[in-house]
């Protein structure tokens, strides 16, 4: 199974928009996927039109478990309004995991890569939501992943999150027993703007061969999309934004394939 994790340490530049965006495309496409909402503030589980707070089961029960099982595991796993698409759901209880593991942090770091191997091949492919914050749950999320997806929005204010990600990135290379391997994904991009397309420029100059060759454009599209609970590949498959996706999508399977 590949395991994706989409990671940035900040909000608002597109990470459950691409999360979604892709198991939308990869459903169309009869892959079976897995999404797992890691951040407390669960929006790709509101995306999908639940209320964590109704939920029996959410991802905040593996990491009080004590024990991984895949009983426990499946328990967590709901179904979406797409067939091809199942979720693990966030919760707000999952703010308070690093206060509540305490000490036990060090040992609960691979608990997410423990749960998604318990399933064997039942996924083709796993996408992980990051919560902005370096906590238990992104570090879970990036041990887990083959590769991680950085979106970031092409305006000024994002580039000091995607400078906090690297610095994180560079801590993580030294823990890592193979290579570290990440994709920057410039979002939000409005050709229209001087702004969009001097920031699009300064994250090519500083990170080179590590930044997507293609951009994902402001698209309502996937605002529209969150009114009927799907991805926006489902409800607009030609839209300017999804097409983008697809791009990407093609780009990351290729590299996966070839690793």
């Amino acid at each position: 199974m590949i395991v994706w994790t989409v990671a940035n340490q900040k909000g608002g530049v597109g990470k459950t928009t691409t999360v979604i965006t892709l198991a939308g495309i990869m459903a169309r496409r009869g892959m079976r996927v897995l999404v797992l909402d890691t951040d407390p503030h669960s929006s790709l589980t509101s995306c999908f039109g639940y209320d964590s707070d109704d939920l029996e089961h959410t991802l905040f029960d593996l990491f009080i478990s004590g024990e991984i099982t895949r009983d426990l595991v499946k328990s967590i796993i709901i179904d979406t309004p797409v067939s091809n698409i199942k979720l693990m759901a966030g919760s707000l209880a999952l703010a308070t995991l690093d206060q509540t593991l305490g000490q036990k942090q060090s040992q609960a770091g691979l608990i997410l890569k423990k749960s998604l191997a318990v399933l064997g091949d039942e996924f083709d492919c796993a996408i992980v939501d990051c919560p902005p914050v370096l906590g238990v749950m992104m570090v879970n999320a990036l041990a887990a992943s083959s590769s991680i997806i950085v979106p970031t929005q092409t305006e000024f204010l994002a580039l000091k999150g995607l400078e906090r990600m690297m610095k994180t990135f560079e801590i993580l290379r030294g823990t890592k027993a193979r290579p570290l391997r990440y994709l920057i994904v410039p979002t939000m991009f409005d050709r229209r703007t001087r702004a969009s397309n001097q920031t699009l420029e300064s994250i090519k100059e500083a990170y080179g061969d590590v930044v997507w060759r293609d951009v994902i454009p402001i698209d309502t599209r996937f605002r529209d999309s969150s009114e009927f609970h799907v991805p926006a590949p489902i409800k607009f498959p030609y839209s300017k934004g999804c097409l983008a996706y697809e791009k990407l999508l093609n780009d990351l399977l290729k590299v996966e394939k070839d690793s």
